[in-house]
């Protein structure tokens, strides 16, 4: 029995810990991108355009004449392609999570109900193999969020490429993730593959949790320098001061707007609804408290019979209509969000301007984050994190990135899948 132990513990180290491609390497020179059509996501497209970065910092962004030295720059022509801002996924697991069946490949929850203090950023593994296969689709950013069952954890940024997490990471402990307790649960029997709803009988208990681990942590905030420190309550502070973020998950109509009250009651400063599936039954509450929204995939069912079929491909239009700043996020299987850009391409299909379609997994999803300044459009000053692809990244038909760039570094676009397809293609001769 000890061979096949081995044999076994051999597999899954193999497989668990393979290593893919290594990290970009720093700018050494200026890179100009010329000839393409530049979708900045600021509102405006240039046609024939020409994009310049050093050091990671974009320098230049125009049309043909857009002046630069060539003598000292290296200049790529991908005349007939399109450029576009590196596309950000928030509210995911990518980095946390290799094998969602095998737990020790799982770190993306914590044991406890409240857990402010439990941090995705050093779970974050830079040699998963999901990485490379989702930044294939022009996926550079993202946004490593822990789950859990009220209060999961912070949250980090980061971007898509490096060694480490240090090396990974943009904006550290960005917010806290709070699960709202609702009025019902869904429960899932993986055996029938069928889902119900019930009520939550324990919900009046949890939230009376949570109120007394928020009071707490307003209490402890207006200590400036306490004697003991306790992390959970440390973690908390930055919701009262504006640093961090309250991300609240919810769906319903009536349990955003609650959650929304109590975490305004309490003094958070700033916060964002994840899911929000049901967000047009409040959106003039959330219009009114300037809240944003980042809806979970549209590519599902309506929640209620007499809803319209289509209504999940319409709300981000119609949220956006009401004046709500909306991102787009593919929440549930982490590997999933590679078909972000197809999300937003299906929302342009329903009503959306293919430029704010656009905007809603680059610029929007920036400011949402609260990285608009580094990322999210293509202007000078920003991060030259970008990608090139040879059509439209929007449409699943013509995507293909062929270029990409995280802080000017240039990111190895090759990952399993393809090495896999090119392995049994030379076998069986189909090249």
């Amino acid at each position: 029995m000890k061979y096949i132990y081995i044999v076994v513990l051999s597999f899954l180290t193999n497989t668990i810990f393979a290593q893919n491609q290594a990290a970009g390497s720093p700018q050494t020179k200026p890179i100009a991108l010329v000839g393409a059509t530049i979708h900045t996501a600021a509102g405006q497209v240039i046609e024939n355009g020409v994009i310049v970065f050093d050091k990671g910092i974009i320098t230049a962004v125009g049309g043909a004449g857009t002046a630069y030295d060539k003598t000292k720059t290296e200049t790529i022509d991908v005349a007939g392609k399109k450029i576009y801002p590196g596309l950000i996924s928030p509210a995911n697991e990518i980095g946390l999570v290799e094998i969602n069946s095998v737990r020790a490949t799982s770190d993306v929850t914590e044991v406890g109900g409240i857990n402010p203090h439990v941090r995705a950023l050093i779970a974050y593994n830079t040699d998963s193999e999901l990485i490379p296969t989702v930044r294939s689709n022009g996926i550079l950013i993202t946004q490593a969020t822990p789950k859990g069952d009220i209060v999961a954890g912070m949250s980090s940024i980061m971007q898509m490429d490096g060694w480490n997490w240090e090396d990974a990471v943009l904006k550290k402990d960005d917010g806290i993730h709070l699960n709202w307790v609702g009025y019902f649960k869904r429960e899932i029997d993986f055996t029938n593959f069928s889902a119900t709803t019930k009520k939550n009988d324990k919900r009046d208990d949890m939230l009376r949790e949570l109120d007394k681990t928020f009071n707490d942590a307003i209490a402890y905030a207006q200590v400036k320098n306490p004697t003991v420190t306790n992390v959970k309550m440390e973690a908390m502070r930055g919701l009262f001061d504006g640093s961090k973020i309250l991300y609240i998950s919810a769906d319903y109509g009536k349990e955003i707007i609650e959650a929304a009250q109590f975490a305004k009651a309490k003094g958070v400063k700033n916060m964002v609804i994840i899911g929000g599936e049901e967000a047009l039954l409040a959106a003039d509450f959330l219009k009114e408290n300037n809240i944003p929204v980042i809806v979970n995939t549209t590519h599902r069912l309506p929640n209620n019979v007499d809803d319209d079929t289509d209504i999940a491909y319409k709300l981000p239009q119609l949220l956006a209509q009401k004046g709500i700043l909306v991102g787009l996020a593919y929440i549930g299987l982490n590997w999933r969000t590679r078909n972000l850009p197809f999300l937003a391409g299906t929302v342009a299909g329903y009503g959306m301007d293919k430029e704010d379609a656009l905007k809603l997994i680059t610029a929007n999803n920036a400011k949402i984050l609260g990285i608009d300044k580094m990322v999210g459009t293509l202007q000078v000053g920003k991060h030259a994190t970008l990608i090139v692809s040879t059509g439209d990244v929007l449409d699943m038909r013509t995507a293909k990135v062929e270029h990409a760039f995280i802080q000017g570094k240039k990111v190895d676009l090759d990952d399993k899948q393809k090495r896999l397809y090119r392995k049994y293609a030379e076998k069986y001769g189909t090249k």
